[in-house]
């Protein structure tokens, strides 16, 4: 009987071990990591292509989802994770970080692939980015601290997809509003051009 209560206590600290590390459903730090490898992707594809307009999409869609990202974070994330664990100097190392990026995002969004920077801070963008993710994800770095704390991993991950679905439906709806100027809409969001006649 001393063996089953035993086994029972120890399932139960597991359990109570994988809730906070965020293992199953799309915990924080899985979400993160996730965008992290997403930007990745599109900053290799915007050093491959040759296509300005195919460079300005993906330029977008990095600056987009880094905002985003940045938001989440510092809104759900990095305030649990001060709270959690006190580190002061990772938490305000990364906040630092999120603001000299988030200048080069309004740098980048204010261009045109035809500026003669416009590469180059795509370039140095990804380098900052580059280096963020490695402090973050590195052995003792903040999501390895987040681990070791007792932050819920699976609740804060919960609030960070609600934020961020939240915060990419205003885009879609920005993006909505703007074409709506241009043109009525017709179903599953095509917009037809108005009539110019009467």
């Amino acid at each position: 009987m001393a063996k089953r209560k035993k086994t029972t206590r120890e399932a139960s600290k597991r359990s109570a071990v994988t809730r906070r590390r965020g293992n199953g459903a799309q915990g924080a730090i899985a979400l993160l990591k996730g965008d992290h490898r997403q930007v990745e992707s599109w900053f290799a594809q915007f050093e491959k292509t040759r296509s300005e307009g195919r460079k300005l999409e993906l330029a977008r869609n990095i600056c987009k989802a880094l905002t985003v990202h940045a938001t989440i974070e510092e809104e759900i994330f990095y305030p649990a994770f001060l709270e959690a664990t006190e580190d002061v100097k990772l938490h305000h190392e990364a906040a630092v970080e999120h603001d000299g990026a988030k200048k080069l995002i309004a740098k980048i969004e204010a261009s045109s692939a035809d500026d003669e920077y416009y590469d180059a801070r795509v370039t140095v963008l990804s380098e900052m980015v580059k280096h963020h993710v490695k402090e973050e994800e590195r052995r003792d770095g903040m999501f390895a601290r987040a681990r070791q704390s007792e932050m819920d991993l699976q609740e804060l991950g919960k609030r960070l997809e609600a934020r961020k679905a939240e915060l990419m439906g205003e885009e879609a709806a920005g993006r909505g509003r703007r074409a709506s100027r241009n043109g009525a809409w017709r179903g599953r969001g095509q917009p037809v051009e108005r009539s110019r006649g009467m």
